[in-house]
């Protein structure tokens, strides 16, 4: 096939949203500079037009440029072929995992780097599923119901972040973790049938994990500690813990410990008055069997 024939089947911007760098994030602007300058100085150093690279790789020339002037986050594919076509010998394949990151959104990927070094998570989650609990399509639905909305590219990114945190219940060996979500959200068929029995699945699946403890705040407890709002509590091996809570400290992360003992408090006494964790995993089952 001719690079004529080629280019019109090529990749452009528009075919794949939701790889724009974010100008705010400096970490990621940086890293996709770095990455981009790396691409060119080595396409120039081959002597290939970037039209003819483009289509070699199946991107379009404004695609590649895009990439090379640190604008465009690339795929994992489009660097390693890059690094094959150019015989860069992996220096170019190496820089995927920082530029995966890059992807994600600034508070994500500090809220992941946190959670990845843990040894006990807690979160009880007033209006939603928790983020580490949702499916790809509850996440995705529940991000675009936003208002005003986000633009198709953020809710991309925001759903790939989500998601991304979600390797925790891989990591060996794996942190404690518990879950506290109030039924109402387990009743609201967001995104509609199938999307609402796979999510109820879902938390099946990982209530069910001997590391994991799942329970529901029954809809006739009519008062509980939980009304102000989400809680996250993180510990760590070194003993230190970090936490927050929509309805202390004005919101802000917190960990001094006396502030980390008001929030074991309120967490403590929410896991109390929830059900135990064998009627949290009956009463989705019923949910489930009731779609």
């Amino acid at each position: 096939m001719s690079v004529d024939d080629a280019v019109r089947k090529l990749m452009t911007e528009a075919d794949d949203p939701g790889w724009d760098v974010d100008p705010d994030d400096e970490w990621g602007v940086a890293v996709i500079a770095t990455v981009g300058r790396q691409l060119r100085l080595r396409r120039e150093a081959a002597g290939m037009r970037a039209a003819d690279f483009g289509a070699i790789l199946g991107y379009s020339e404004g695609l590649v440029y895009k990439i090379e002037g640190g604008k465009r986050i690339p795929r994992p594919e489009f660097l390693d072929k890059s690094d094959e076509v150019l015989g860069a010998q992996g220096l170019l394949s190496a820089m995927k995992e920082d530029v995966a990151k890059v992807r994600y959104p600034k508070k994500v990927r500090a809220m992941a780097k946190m959670e990845s070094k843990a040894v006990e998570i807690g979160v009880y989650e007033c209006n939603f599923i928790a983020g580490l609990l949702q499916t790809p399509e509850h996440a995705r639905v529940a991000i675009e119901a936003a208002q005003p909305p986000y633009s198709q590219s953020d809710v991309d990114r925001m759903v790939a972040g989500r998601l991304s945190r979600q390797s925790v219940f891989e990591r060996d060996p794996a942190p404690a973790l518990s879950f506290v979500l109030e039924e109402a959200p387990l009743r609201r068929p967001l995104g509609g049938t199938m999307v609402w029995r796979r999510q109820l699945e879902r938390l099946l699946e990982v209530g069910h994990l001997r590391h994991v403890t799942l329970q529901v705040m029954p809809i006739q407890r009519e008062v509980h500690s939980g009304l102000d709002g989400r809680i996250e509590l993180l510990k760590f091996a070194d003993g230190t813990a970090v936490g927050r809570s929509e309805g202390a400290f004005d919101g802000r992360p917190v960990s001094e410990p006396k502030q980390i003992r008001v929030l074991e408090l309120q967490y403590g006494t929410i896991r109390a008055q929830a059900l135990p964790p064998g009627e949290s995993l009956a009463l989705i089952e019923q949910l489930l069997g009731e779609t």
